[in-house]
């Protein structure tokens, strides 16, 4: 197992129990105490727990309105790493020869870029430096990417603002391809930061299909800031673990569900 699925699991374990103990983690990733150590005390330095005798425990996020209560992105992309990452692979399936996309700046569409096909020509419109600086891992001259201006972010690694927009509306991608930062049954899909939120929206508006990539943390779940109805949201693109019993309010919408398996 890679160290950033080890991280992604303890993340997770993290917030569910609110400690972990370094012989736990060992047995559990069959591997040794000082590659756990390890772990957890790069996971100390991003602030999202705070070492213990024998573990560690979870730091609380301040909460704000432009922010909520996440992590800075780097820690995000690492949050439910697999299930991202097969989220990213079945959205790249639906990316066609020619197409212009939109990708925002989320922890999930960050990953996109690797599973678009590199033998099609496509154009990539993005306000993300992360998804950027993914991109040049494996560089494809196929790809054209386009980054909008606007003022940088240094916590979300993105930019936003009144360039952004001026920068967005001369687009009207084929798709977008965005997430969320909570789905709920009451035609809702919300956001917490309030920085990226207009480019998001002129995006959805723009764009000729939309599709939001959410994991199974996503649903009934709600945030500070109003994103979309669902009316124009085309797909909904989520992992196994989603409880689909409890989405029937989807049937009554024109949204597609799909699961990636």
């Amino acid at each position: 197992m890679y160290s950033v699925e080890r991280k992604s699991e303890i993340i997770t374990m993290l917030e569910e129990t609110g400690s972990v103990d370094v012989n736990v983690l060992a047995v559990k990733f069959a591997t040794s105490k000082e590659t756990i150590r390890r772990d957890l005390r790069d996971l100390e330095k991003d602030g999202v727990l705070k070492r213990t005798h024998g573990g560690a425990v979870l730091v609380e996020q301040s909460h704000n309105t432009s922010n909520s209560s996440e992590y800075p992105v780097g820690i995000r992309e690492i949050q439910r790493f697999n299930e991202k990452n097969q989220i990213c692979k079945k959205a790249a399936s639906f990316i066609q020869e020619g197409d212009t996309i939109f990708v925002d700046n989320s922890s999930t569409t960050i990953y996109l870029s690797k599973y678009i096909p590199p033998e099609i020509h496509v154009t990539i419109i993005t306000n993300s430096i992360k998804f950027l600086l993914e991109s040049i891992k494996s560089p494809n001259y196929n790809h054209l990417i386009i980054c909008l201006g606007g003022i940088f972010k240094d916590r979300n690694l993105s930019v936003y603002g009144n360039g952004t927009l001026k920068s967005a509306e001369e687009y009207y991608p084929n798709k977008a391809f965005l997430s969320c930062a909570g789905i709920s049954s009451h035609n809702m899909l919300a956001d917490s930061s309030i920085h990226e939120i207009d480019v998001k929206r002129m995006m959805i508006e723009h764009a000729q299909e939309v599709f939001i990539l959410a994991d199974h943390t996503k649903f009934q779940k709600g945030s500070q800031i109003f994103l979309s109805s669902f009316s124009a949201i085309d797909y909904i693109i989520t992992d196994t673990q989603t409880d689909k019993t409890n989405l029937e309010y989807l049937d009554a919408t024109n949204v597609k569900l799909i699961v990636a398996d």
